[in-house]
């Protein structure tokens, strides 16, 4: 089978890209699942329920987020009512929401989605290895397609999960930093690993945000607006091919999709 994992969603350009983009996408590269990041979807920082709607209805399967998934208050009480938007799983006991799931494809085969959060230069929070360890061997019993989002700042923490969860899931793909990696591979034991999988929407850009306001507050240090750019927007992400009765990744590839 194949899954689509898309980097970062950035305000409407990303929302849109994703509309007019994704059903061709999915119909050139046969995907069967559709997992993305949105936790910048709503303005570039956030989530609301409209938005997640939205997405869902693009033909996402299933949302994954990150340390800006608190940003809006309105997901709050929205997350804890589906599971097809995850929060990282190792938020503590009591946070709403859940951080992981099962979903069936349209093929009909199961697909596990885990979602941590790093913890270099990030929130002190539960310990991701151990925390998706312990997902992955309970997802494990319902499905061989395991499928990590490791949000996190650190290459080096990203890449040490890679190896820590190597032959228990099929894939470890990176978020967060917008910019895409070179370094996909398959691990030895048929894990897909990338560091960071890139960012969906404007390029034209510092990380989605204007380069002038971005500029401003590099040069001054002042507190600054940032608004959202413009032009180049892009769909960046990976697709990994995934042996369905085995859980086993047989490739992965990079996607920079221009819209035209």
């Amino acid at each position: 089978m194949r899954v689509l994992f898309m980097g970062d969603i950035v305000g409407k350009p990303g929302r849109t890209v994703i509309k007019k983009a994704l059903p061709g996408l999915k119909k050139k590269e046969g995907i069967d699942f559709v997992i993305a990041n949105g936790e910048n979807a709503a303005g570039g920082s956030g989530l609301t329920p409209p938005i997640c709607d939205e997405l869902l209805s693009y033909g996402i399967d299933v949302i994954t987020s990150g340390d800006h998934i608190w940003k809006k208050k309105e997901i709050v009480d929205y997350i804890s009512t589906t599971d097809r938007v995850l929060r990282p799983l190792n938020y503590p006991a009591g946070a709403p929401g859940y951080g992981a799931v099962v979903v069936e494809s349209a093929g009909g085969d199961k697909v596990g989605v885990i979602n941590l959060l790093g913890r270099v230069f990030m929130a002190p929070l539960e310990n991701p290895f151990a925390a998706g360890r312990r997902e992955a061997e309970r997802l494990k019993e319902k499905t061989p397609v395991i499928i990590v989002d490791i949000h996190a700042e650190a290459t080096s923490e990203k890449i040490a999960l890679g190896y820590y969860l190597e032959g228990m899931v099929s894939a470890v793909i990176g978020t967060h930093t917008h910019v895409q990696t070179a370094d996909e591979k398959i691990l030895p034991k048929g894990t897909a690993y990338i560091s960071d999988c890139g960012m969906t929407g404007p390029f034209d850009g510092v990380i989605g945000r204007k380069k002038e306001q971005i500029l401003a507050r590099f040069l001054t240090q002042m507190p600054t607006h940032f608004e959202m750019a413009e032009g180049d927007v892009r769909i960046n992400g990976v697709i990994v091919d995934v042996d369905a009765k085995t859980g086993e990744a047989e490739a992965i590839t990079r996607v920079n999709l221009q819209d035209k």
